[in-house]
């Protein structure tokens, strides 16, 4: 008989080895059994309301995935990221999502300002980006392929919401002020509306003499003073509504009670409490009160969600923004599991390019209040409704669709 004596300095190196490789695959098959998506939302500063709602939607979304079995077996692990409405911070938050964390698409950021400015990253880092809030227009325009806003052009909406408020309030003359600060409040305020204005024949009484102030401002009593001695039938404002709270209850001090018009910035339960008596205008895609099984459902899930969250108002509704984020992610978990993504970390360039394609192509997906594509710049088709908001609630007045040419409508 061979008589053969063991190493044990080969059998240590093979252990070790076989160690590896199992410990390799291990981690490999772990990780293949999770899709990472991120978010960007601002949960501090100016519009942290909207920031720390959309965090809650997002997780309540990330626990409904998994607790019905995942996507294509696989946990749904959702990073959330605070860029405080900075834009710098933004574009900060999609390269750790995109370099770091390896996520296979953003949701987010929410502002015009900061999709300014971070759209250009997520194309320089191949990932796919979809703003929730941003409607200036031609912001995903100038930044794809990979950029997306699952929201409508403000140019598009004004040219049915600026007719009704006319019809229904008998306006010939406005007034209009802004945020300088906020980008799509200033562009609203500077450009679309006027445009919108002019085009239903009602005139600007301050045109030449433009009335704005900042983001964070407290004291508007100087623009709105000289408002009130113009005498306007109606009043623009375009700003966020936690900023617009400010003009209107300075137009309830003064008396200067007037209806008054605005962007989807303006949509929001809060709003409403400011100054009951002044009638709201503005557009939206989603609101808290709306109708239809999707819509309800969602509003009845998250609600309660909301309200056991300390940093919100105890009386907080979900908010289109909220509505908006949540299809963004449902749509990703959509393009997740049709177009072949397998999360794995090798294929990750492959499937940010699969999840691009999907979106781009994208015709008929259902959203809370009907069904959604986008359009060749990037921005969603979808239903929207003309809203007036009055002694604490809106009401529907119109409903609109921004389809466009050679694709599905509403």
């Amino acid at each position: 008989m061979l008589n053969v004596k063991p190493n044990p300095s080969r059998l240590l190196g093979a252990l070790a080895a076989l160690t590896v490789v199992s410990l390799s695959a291990g981690v490999a098959s772990a990780q293949a059994q999770e899709i990472a998506l991120g978010a960007i939302v601002p949960s501090s500063g100016p519009f942290a309301e909207w920031g720390r709602s959309n965090s809650v939607t997002l997780r309540m979304l990330e626990k409904q995935t998994n607790d019905a079995g995942g996507i294509n077996g696989a946990k749904l692990k959702i990073t959330i990221l605070d860029d405080g409405a900075k834009p710098a911070q933004a574009a900060s938050s999609l390269r750790k999502l995109a370099g770091d964390e390896k996520v296979l698409a953003v949701a987010g950021p929410l502002t015009s300002s900061a999709a300014e400015v971070t759209f250009p990253v997520a194309n320089e880092m191949k990932v796919v980006a979809t703003s929730q809030a941003s409607s200036k227009p031609g912001v995903a325009k100038l930044n794809r392929p990979w950029a997306f806003r699952n929201t409508i052009d403000e140019g598009v909406l004004a040219k049915t919401t600026v007719p009704y408020f006319k019809k229904a309030f008998n306006i010939k003359t406005v007034g209009i002020i802004f945020d300088a600060k906020d980008a799509t409040a200033a562009t609203v305020g500077k450009a679309i509306m006027p445009a919108a204005l002019k085009a239903s024949e009602i005139a600007i009484v301050n045109e030449s003499d433009p009335l704005s102030f900042n983001t964070g401002d407290l004291d508007v009593s100087a623009q709105v003073t000289k408002l009130k001695s113009l005498n306007p039938d109606g009043v623009v404002v375009s700003a966020d509504y936690s900023q617009a709270i400010t003009v209107l209850r300075e137009m309830k001090r003064q008396g200067l009670i007037k209806p008054v018009v605005g962007a989807t910035q303006l949509i929001s339960s809060a709003i409403l409490k400011a100054a009951p008596e002044i009638p709201i205008v503005a557009p939206a895609t989603f609101f808290a009160t709306m109708k239809g099984e999707a819509a309800e459902k969602f509003v009845a899930n998250l609600q309660p969600l909301l309200r056991k969250e300390s940093g919100l108002p105890a009386e907080i509704e979900p908010s289109m923004y909220d509505a908006n984020i949540y299809e963004i992610v449902s749509m990703y978990i959509d393009a997740i599991k049709k177009s072949g993504v397998t999360g794995k970390p090798a294929d990750v360039e492959a499937d940010r390019a699969k999840i691009r394609d999907h979106l781009a192509k994208l015709e008929g997906f259902q959203g809370l209040g009907g069904p959604i594509g986008f359009n060749d710049d990037g921005d969603a088709i979808k239903a929207f409704y003309v809203l007036q908001g009055q002694n604490g609630t809106w009401d529907t007045k119109v409903r609109g669709c921004s389809s466009a040419p050679n694709h599905a409508g509403c």
